[in-house]
């Protein structure tokens, strides 16, 4: 029998994942991919720290089994989607977000089973690796993989800033909707009816591994040095975790009342999590640790990629005017505005040289005056090039 509501869910994922890999200028995807200390940072926040404090939490409040490895495999699970969506809404390094994301899942093939071997059979002795729902994880993988490489790829071939702006667009929609959906089915069932009268040690064994996780990611990422957005977009990265996967272990390895308790653990770190980072993003804008203006009011910063506009920016600062040695004044009187990038060639006499003037579209220049190209009069004889 089709599982209708597995199908939406993934089709959602799919749109969300593509949406915010297609937002990102490829460029910038191939600097991040060379930023080892970045990639390196999150990879030990999330596969190390993370696991690492949901194991402490667990013994420490002595959890029982049901919610306890319900809690490490949360805790062992990075790769959250919605991880994405936060670093595009809240514009942090969307470009390093995704990237991050790419990595953590498939090094999570290894890592989480490992992760689940050394604390839960620690903690109670207990065989989980037998338990996980592999094909839901793999699934879950492969979708994620898949959309980020296609986004990319159509990135790459169309090279257009429009595009880029509406493909943002379909991921934030839906990652709205997978919000929804995920609420939605979340508050079904008679588990979610008593998800807001648990004991004490349900809510605290359940925070305390996100609230400690952001403390010790902006600790670790502030002492190496890390740029702002990086330091943000590394903390989202460490904390928020794949709640889906969680979810269906729970289902897979427990029955009845245990089964309730179980599932309320990724529901209500879902919740947690949410908070903490919508918090923790708002905090980082007004402290100019985003890409977006502390100044820039609220909605125009949450609907606006800052992603897409400093890649514009940036390639309209590339105006590039080549010269060599000749008797002829001018011999390509031609403009090039491929990726709104401006090129004129022409020769010149070593004793002479003439610039015609080149026509920017007006539009390109509604931009604050930090943003705008600058054309200095400095030469390098070496490379035949003026700047």
């Amino acid at each position: 029998m089709v599982d209708v509501l597995s199908i939406v869910g993934n089709v959602l994922l799919f749109a969300l994942v593509f949406g915010m890999s297609a937002t990102v200028d490829i460029q910038c995807m191939q600097e991040q991919i060379r930023n080892k200390k970045a990639i390196a940072t999150g990879i030990a926040l999330q596969f190390m720290v993370l696991p690492l404090l949901g194991f402490v939490v667990v013994n420490t409040l002595n959890l029982d089994p049901d919610m306890g490895i319900t809690l490490l495999v949360v805790t062992s699970s990075p790769g959250g989607s919605y991880s994405n969506w936060f670093c595009s809404v809240f514009n942090t390094d969307l470009a390093l977000s995704v990237t991050m994301t790419a990595i953590s899942t498939i090094l999570s093939i290894g890592f989480l089973p490992l992760n689940l071997l050394i604390y839960a059979k620690y903690s109670y002795e207990a065989d989980v690796i037998s338990e996980l729902d592999w094909p839901s994880l793999f699934i879950a993988l492969i979708i994620v993989i898949s959309a980020i490489g296609i986004g990319l790829y159509c990135s790459y071939r169309v090279k257009s800033f429009a595009f880029n702006k509406r493909a943002n667009q379909l991921g934030n929609f839906a990652g709205l909707a997978l919000i929804i959906f995920s609420a939605t089915m979340a508050n079904t069932g008679d588990s979610d009816s008593k998800i807001w009268s648990r004991g004490w040690e349900f809510y605290v064994g359940v925070s305390l591994p996100c609230l400690l996780g952001l403390l010790i990611s902006n600790i670790v990422a502030t002492s190496c040095r890390l740029k702002e957005p990086e330091r943000v977009t590394v903390a989202i990265e460490c904390i928020y975790q794949n709640t889906g996967l969680a979810t269906s272990v729970a289902l897979a390895m427990f029955k009845g009342d245990d089964r309730n308790d179980a599932i309320g653990i990724p529901f209500m770190y879902g919740v947690v999590e949410g908070v903490v980072i919508g918090i923790y993003c708002l905090w980082a804008w007004k402290a100019n640790w985003t890409k977006a203006p502390a100044s820039t009011p609220f909605w125009d910063m949450i609907m606006t990629s800052y992603e897409v506009v400093h890649a514009e920016a940036k390639e309209l600062r590339e105006i590039e005017i080549s010269y060599n040695d000749s008797e002829v004044d001018v011999f390509d009187d031609e403009q090039s505005e491929s990726g709104e990038v401006l090129t004129h060639y022409f020769n010149a006499s070593s004793s002479q040289l003439q610039i015609p003037e080149l026509e920017i579209p007006t539009n390109r220049l509604d931009m604050s005056s930090s943003d705008r190209p600058e054309i200095s009069n400095r030469m390098d004889p070496g490379n035949g090039k003026m700047g």
